[in-house]
């Protein structure tokens, strides 16, 4: 299958290498000409790094030109941050053509600005695009052209836009990730299945102190204790009520089962956070208010589950609280700044209207 791969991050590049290994035709797009010069130069290839040991893969193409990379491809992954979809989604959108599949593992609902963006460049290319809770990897560029993937999703509960197209979608992305996706119906489910905006902002904010303090600090391992856990709970506990609120039925994948050592299994499967922390790959430097768990899924990530929730009638108290102590610590306002149904061109829609525009997508 011919896939185009958008970004050169840590998910990126775990993307390319693994689907490249697994025989797919991978065509690998990164923004800035000139790291598309010097990984040519380095010889166009991929180390992964992971428990089978070290190996080199060659992509087929790498380039800055995104019409390049998604000609003809069958599937368009995006692991990029949830803040540079929007400008890739209107580089992208002129040239999307009938068929295309795009997927953003995960999306804080950018499955819907990917479908926007081509309306807005008026595109009426029959295209899905789809969305799933968390990166498929774990992983972390070793390097300027290798990475490690400590961890490969097993079980991406996976929504898509509009939702008449989902068999099509689901069938391409399933070639890509054999066994491991399982549908969970429209693009909004698949956004609140993500994981980022539940594990991160209380990571991010309950280890303010120590992340100024420390040179380096493992947020995911001395950062990750039982208060935290509990908090992550709670929070974890209005993203699901928020999922009752709009009838998405179980699973709703608590991400407590993330951390279990029995139970249902999803994510990357049993022993995935110890496989994570072993690694020593996320003790790290990190630049509090310019970090990704602050940027991303707090802002980001938050900001738009409280908005759905006011929709669904659903309390909040504790989204809204870290909303309100990570703007604080930011020096912003999270809502204002944030990704809300309003900001996305939807604020006008009541329930039923939303999710049967989710159903039936933009009007042809």
């Amino acid at each position: 299958m011919k896939i185009a791969v958008l970004g050169g991050g840590n998910g990126s590049f775990a993307a390319a290498g693994d689907f490249a290994l697994a025989g797919h035709e991978v065509r690998l797009w990164r923004r800035n000409p000139g790291d598309v010069e010097a990984h040519r130069a380095q010889g166009g290839t991929i180390t992964v790094v992971d428990r089978s040991g070290r190996r080199d893969i060659r992509l087929a193409t790498i380039t800055s030109s995104i019409a390049e990379a998604i000609n003809a491809a069958d599937l368009i992954l995006c692991p990029a941050p949830a803040f540079a979809q929007p400008s890739i989604a209107e580089l992208a959108a002129p040239h999307l053509r009938d068929g295309q599949v795009v997927f953003l593992p995960p999306g804080t609902f950018g499955s819907y600005i990917f479908a926007r963006a081509a309306k807005d460049a008026d595109n009426r290319a029959e295209i899905a695009t789809a969305e799933t809770g968390t990166l498929p990897w774990l992983a972390r560029k070793q390097g300027p052209y290798a990475v490690r993937i400590s961890g490969r999703g097993a079980r991406l509960p996976t929504g898509v836009f509009p939702l008449r197209l989902a068999p099509h979608a689901l069938g391409v992305i399933e070639r890509a990730f054999p066994n491991a996706i399982e549908p969970c119906g429209d693009a909004l489910s698949g956004a609140l299945m993500n994981a980022g905006p539940i594990i991160h902002p209380p990571l991010i904010v309950m280890n303010a102190g120590p992340i100024e303090h420390f040179e380096r600090w493992d947020i995911h391992k001395e950062g990750t204790q039982a208060s935290v856990r509990r908090v992550t709970d709670a929070l974890d506990a209005e993203r699901i009520a928020v999922r009752e609120g709009f009838g998405y039925g179980a699973p709703h994948f608590p991400l407590a089962h993330h951390y279990a050592s029995q139970g249902e299994q999803w994510m990357y499967g049993r022993g995935s956070h110890d496989r994570l922390t072993d690694s020593g790959d996320w003790r790290e430097r990190i630049v509090l208010t310019e970090h990704r768990y602050m940027r991303e899924d707090l802002r980001l990530g938050l900001s738009f589950l409280v908005s759905v929730a006011e929709l669904a009638g659903v309390a909040t108290p504790l989204a809204k609280a870290f909303l309100a102590v990570g703007g604080a610590i930011c020096g912003e306002d999270f809502m204002k700044g944030g990704r809300t149904l309003e900001r996305l061109g939807l604020g006008s829609l009541g329930r039923s209207e939303l999710q049967a525009f989710l159903r039936h997508g933009f009007a042809r």
